[in-house]
């Protein structure tokens, strides 16, 4: 009897986290712009750090965010990199 006591103990123990967790997931959800994965895809993810940002997702956010210019990116300028973010922000902008 002691087996089954433990394992509906367990069993609620289980469902009642997986609720708060539910819950909490929800309440502190953080909003992330859609832009800033579509400019990170434009970019060819060396994370050299020649924009003199730590990585290509820091300066997907600074473009974004913080409006820097989009031709930082040394790796990228041989594959119209620029051109690619210019466009995908004028689309943004014109929504």
């Amino acid at each position: 009897m002691v087996v089954v006591y433990s394992a509906v103990l367990l069993g609620g123990l289980g469902f009642a986290f997986g609720l708060f967790l539910s819950y909490v997931s929800e309440k502190f959800k953080v909003e992330e712009d859609p832009t800033v994965q579509l400019v990170l895809a434009a970019l060819p993810g060396a994370n050299c750090g020649t924009c003199g940002y730590p990585g290509c997702e820091g300066y997907a956010k600074a473009i974004v965010e913080k409006g820097d210019k989009a031709d930082k990116c040394s790796p990228g300028r041989a594959s119209g990199v620029e051109e690619k973010i210019k466009e995908i922000l004028s689309k943004r902008n014109s929504n």
